[in-house]
């Protein structure tokens, strides 16, 4: 690390050479991003980037996509992860994909359809994206015991779930995503991770570090989260970069309702967390985004060094993602599943919800406490019930049963049942 304070200053002047200007983003091909005067590094306007005359892109015979990148075929598929790390550094070039959609669900199907259709044999994809608020819960997780999903809907912020593990993560305009795209044979979360690092430090001369855990730490705080997607034969790595994100609608958007919840979901780990902005007030999300986009430029592909400008000038550089089924064919659709109900909410984990209620009574002699237990299934209600001391469960029989379970709901059958008086419930269950 120290090896690179000698450096900061020539990795201006690279930056400066390559300076990014962005054409009219009337179509794919006119959206791209140009270094001038650097022919290396800029995309044809009259065909895909890098893309031959024969139709196909270096390193392989696969088709091409609309971004110019070959996309995934048979032979790709069958390559063993031993095929796959005898290809030396110097055969893989890299991109940096900047997308140009806010939309959370939009950017969670862009990267599951990279992840399913691109070859990366040969090309090592970093996607960056920023959305607007928003909490994305991990593939496994009961979004009730994450956040308060009726408080969410009330202050107009999405939830979503992604496609890989992990805990629930706040996004806003302040924070930045980094999706690492490679073969699952090439896997290395450390070394996204450092990557990171480094270009903070070579940009900001911020010293963060890695913690046990693989998060980025600065000061002791949290200010990056991360999660993988690994399949085969490829593999995503994805985290958050907290820059000024509002920490105030982050902690209130990630409050749990007041509740006793029963599930085997996955739990996240709460961590105090840091702004970017806290520690350099000079920090900027568009600076960032292009300093992490450079210091993945001019990294190997396996290897934490520094190729600098030689290696910079052999990549495929940066370029605008529009997000869209003329870029992306079936990407619409894959939108529609990463928002759909049963994605987001029937694929949570089965759970029950508790809460001690107090029923009213004629004599304070008499006032009972009891509590009321909804047991969910696919995010619908499969029962209610109330649990006296020393009792079985009594089945409370509701026109709730088969409803969509929210906090809002839970409480409107809380409220419902402390109505009943004491001796009127113990009538009826006959005590």
């Amino acid at each position: 690390m120290a090896a690179m304070v000698a450096k900061r200053s020539s990795a201006v002047a690279v930056r400066s050479l390559c300076r990014m200007y962005v054409l009219s983003s009337a179509s794919p091909a006119s959206s791209r991003l140009f270094r001038p005067g650097q022919a290396l590094c800029a995309y044809s306007t009259t065909k895909h980037p890098f893309q031959g005359g024969n139709g196909t892109t270096e390193g392989g015979n696969g088709t091409s996509s609309p971004t110019g990148h070959l996309t995934m075929s048979s032979s790709s598929k069958q390559l063993s992860t031993a095929d796959i790390k005898k290809i030396p550094d110097a055969e893989v070039r890299k991109s940096v994909f900047i997308s140009q959609s806010n939309d959370v669900f939009t950017n969670l199907a862009l990267e599951d359809w990279i992840y399913r259709n691109f070859d990366l044999t040969h090309h090592h994809i970093l996607m960056l994206w920023i959305n607007k608020p928003s909490v994305v819960i991990g593939r496994h997780q009961n979004p009730f015991s994450e956040t308060n999903v009726s408080a969410l809907a009330r202050n107009g912020i999405e939830l979503a779930r992604r496609n890989s593990g992990g805990g629930a993560v706040y996004h806003d305009l302040g924070n930045l995503n980094c999706t690492f795209f490679m073969p699952r044979a090439r896997y290395d979360r450390k070394y996204n991770l450092t990557l990171l690092t480094r270009a903070l430090y070579r940009e900001y001369g911020i010293n963060a570090e890695l913690s046990a855990r693989d998060d980025i730490v600065l000061l002791g705080k949290k200010i990056s989260g991360t999660a993988a997607k690994l399949g085969q034969p490829n593999a995503y790595h994805h985290c958050t970069l907290l820059v000024n994100s509002n920490k105030l609608h982050l902690g209130a958007s990630l409050e749990k309702d007041n509740v006793e919840i029963t599930s085997k979901a996955t739990a996240s780990i709460p961590s105090p967390i840091k702004n970017l902005v806290d520690v350099n007030r000079t920090v900027n999300i568009q600076q960032l985004l292009s300093a992490i986009g450079y210091e993945f430029l001019r990294t190997p592909a396996t290897q934490l060094t520094d190729g600098g400008r030689e290696l910079l000038m052999k990549q495929r550089g940066f370029q605008l993602i529009n997000p869209t089924d003329k870029w992306f064919p079936g990407i619409t659709e894959l939108r529609e599943n990463f928002a759909s109900w049963d994605w987001r909410f029937g694929k949570t984990p089965n759970f029950s919800v508790q809460k001690t209620i107090q029923l009213k009574s004629t004599t304070a002699a008499h006032q009972q406490e009891m509590k009321v237990k909804v047991d969910v299934e696919k995010a619908l209600i499969k029962e209610i019930s109330l649990i006296l001391p020393n009792h079985e469960p009594i089945p409370v029989v509701s026109d709730m049963v088969g409803r969509t379970y929210s906090e809002d709901c839970f409480h409107g059958i809380a409220e419902a049942l402390k109505g009943a008086s004491t001796e009127n419930m113990q009538q009826a269950m006959g005590l």
